[in-house]
């Protein structure tokens, strides 16, 4: 029997990044649902992006901060090869390199903020000018620590992610799927992601989100949360990776309770 047979999974992502999730939770024998719970869209006009940023050249290291971050921002290199490209994780990395572009620096191990910027091109980058390329509204840590060691940074804001608003029919199908115990686990791979859940589920559905177990990328989605007040059980995978929220899910499976 697959390791993951018996187990429904609500996978939330946006439209364009849930298949590959899904498709890697089937292979393990679980049935998945789809709840996008936000939109990806672009925002800023990229001639007027591209005139403010000026030659691509003059900044030592350019940073892709997602994937999504590749999606709507990689036009800016305008075919350039030769720039210092850094990435944060391996999704990211991935999109570039589908994209044509080799990526120059990313963390050795583990795939956050911190672990990049150990990295022997950022981990002293005082004098150096660096371009963050991100979502809106993403966390700051990364542009604060690299002023804080003297870089000069630029960011320029590519996409915007925005809450969806599912229609109460499809919300009434949701709840018969948790009433006929076909969910048993729900993804949140972001903390705006877990946001935008919990304000889109009435007062019956969010008595089915607080039975599920919500499977989450770290210890900070985690306690985001359970700062909104998530009592629900959560399985902490390493990383948003697909495959890194799989495994959380196998090593859950393995254990007495998961069984």
């Amino acid at each position: 029997m697959s390791a993951l047979h018996g187990v429904g999974v609500l996978v939330t992502r946006p439209e364009q990044q849930a298949m590959p999730l899904c498709r890697l939770l089937e292979m393990q024998g679980a049935t998945t649902l789809r709840l996008p719970a936000i939109e990806i869209k672009a925002i800023g006009d990229r001639r007027d992006t591209a005139a403010r940023l000026g030659a691509l050249e003059n900044f030592d290291v350019i940073i892709f901060t997602s994937a999504n971050a590749v999606r709507f921002g990689a036009s800016l290199l305008d075919q350039k090869r030769d720039l210092t490209l850094a990435v944060v994780g391996p999704a990211t990395a991935r999109a570039l390199n589908q994209a044509g572009y080799r990526v120059a620096v990313q963390p050795a191990a583990n795939f956050d903020s911190d672990s990049l910027l150990l990295h022997p091109r950022l981990e002293h980058p005082a004098g150096r000018r660096i371009l963050l390329i991100k979502g809106s509204h993403g966390r700051p840590f990364l542009e604060r620590e690299l002023v804080s060691r003297g870089a000069e940074v630029v960011t320029t804001e590519v996409y915007e992610r925005v809450p969806t608003a599912p229609s109460n029919a499809v919300l009434a199908a949701l709840q018969s799927s948790f009433a006929a115990g076909a969910v048993q686990v729900i993804t949140a791979t972001s903390v705006e992601i877990g946001c935008s859940l919990l304000k889109i589920a009435a007062r019956a559905l969010r008595r089915d989100f607080e039975r599920a177990h919500w499977l989450v990328p770290g210890e900070r989605v985690a306690a985001a949360l359970r700062a909104l007040g998530l009592s629900a059980p959560q399985l902490v995978a390493d990383s948003a990776a697909d495959q890194d929220l799989v495994a959380a899910l196998l090593r859950w499976r393995a254990t007495e309770s998961g069984a």
